[in-house]
């Protein structure tokens, strides 16, 4: 996957996370709506790659004022790397040595395979991480309106068990998905699974897109790496 690539489905993928967000906020407090209404017509445009260094640049200063209205991002890791896709997207367009664009996109890439190696060294650092009884609980007393039937997990921990050292081991491991295509691919389907099981169980709906959206830079990083060790 070339760098352009990269960028263009980047793009593509954040600004229909964007659309998503937007459209849960626009029936919200009144004072938030003009910023969620801009980011859905600034997404729009984005998808459609319209003047999209532009668009990129205004919404980067719409994160700025997002921030500022919740003192902070509103719904925590899914959002601190719609920022992150934003700034390095906005970074790579006005960066002033075009040769800097990679460094960038592979600071981006970096990132977020910090971010599952640093989840999973959270989780096994924490006792009841390891041995089931948090994931237990996350079934059995979520605050989330989840069905009964999820709830019922609760009941097997040995299953749960065994799910707690998947995560655990999927988030540690997912570094060494960069040393080979096959490996990658690998990660980011088990990843997505992972994103995608917590949205059918929990309702973790802004988690999916926004984290395919960081999966071309990680696909670019890789072929780069492959290059420079041929």
């Amino acid at each position: 996957m070339s760098l352009e690539v990269a960028i263009r489905s980047t793009e593509i993928l954040l600004a229909i996370a964007l659309i998503q967000q937007s459209l849960e906020h626009l029936f919200g407090l009144p004072d938030e709506r003009p910023h969620y209404l801009l980011r859905l017509v600034l997404a729009v445009l984005l998808l459609a790659g319209v003047q999209t260094d532009w668009v990129c640049l205004a919404l980067f200063v719409n994160v700025l004022f997002v921030l500022h209205r919740f003192q902070g991002p509103y719904n925590g890791g899914s959002d601190l790397l719609g920022m992150l896709l934003i700034t390095c997207l906005a970074a790579v367009h006005f960066v002033p040595v075009p040769d800097w664009r990679e460094y960038i996109f592979a600071y981006l890439a970096l990132q977020v395979t910090f971010s599952y190696f640093k989840s999973g060294w959270a989780k096994v650092i924490y006792r009841d991480w390891r041995t089931g009884q948090a994931l237990r609980d996350v079934f059995a007393f979520s605050v989330y309106p989840v069905s009964k039937a999820t709830r019922g997990w609760a009941e097997y921990p040995r299953l749960l068990f065994v799910m707690s050292w998947a995560v655990i081991l999927l988030e540690l491991l997912f570094p060494l998905a960069l040393l080979s295509a096959p490996a990658l691919y690998a990660g980011l389907a088990l990843a997505l699974s992972f994103h995608v099981a917590n949205f059918v169980l929990f309702g973790f709906n802004r988690f999916v897109w926004v984290w395919v959206a960081s999966y071309p830079s990680l696909i670019w990083l890789q072929a780069r790496l492959d290059l420079l060790g041929s």
